[in-house]
């Protein structure tokens, strides 16, 4: 499928408009295939960012969540960044109820949406500071440390 829609708009656009598809299924494969794009081949997606944004935002489905969040580690970061995908990603990074893989998708996000300004940053670190490292999973406190390192 990569091969077959690489380098084809009339195909992209088909593989985009299949993210949207009502049916889980369909919609997680074409995110699926849309998240093995290499970094070059994955440019076409970087001015439908708010689109992407906007089905994260209201995503029920956990693991098309992970793979929405995956395509939008992979762009440049709007400065400033969308207030409401900010705060999707601080809430989400420590909560609970989320898969491991969406809280060090949202940790990677808010970092990046929160470097730009250092006022947001400071508040940023504050927040990692208070994550008790004993009680996050592995994943997390690795990408937390990764993280504390950059901002230092």
């Amino acid at each position: 499928i990569l091969f077959y829609v690489q380098g084809n708009q009339e195909r992209e656009a088909e593989l985009y408009d299949l993210i949207f598809d009502p049916d889980d299924a369909v919609s997680y494969q074409a995110l699926w295939v849309c998240s093995h794009f290499s970094t070059k081949e994955n440019e076409w997606l970087y001015d439908k960012q708010d689109e992407l944004i906007n089905e994260v935002l209201n995503c029920e489905h956990s693991g098309k969540r992970r793979i929405l969040l995956n395509l939008l580690v992979r762009q440049p970061q709007t400065n400033p960044p969308r207030v409401d995908f900010l705060n999707f990603c601080l809430d989400r990074m420590l909560s609970a109820k989320e898969l491991p893989g969406v809280q060090t998708l949202c940790m990677k996000l808010g970092y990046e949406l929160c470097r730009p300004i250092p006022e947001l940053l400071q508040e940023y670190k504050t927040l990692l500071d208070l994550a008790e490292p004993d009680l996050l999973q592995i994943s997390l406190r690795t990408v937390r440390k990764n993280i504390l390192k950059k901002i230092r």
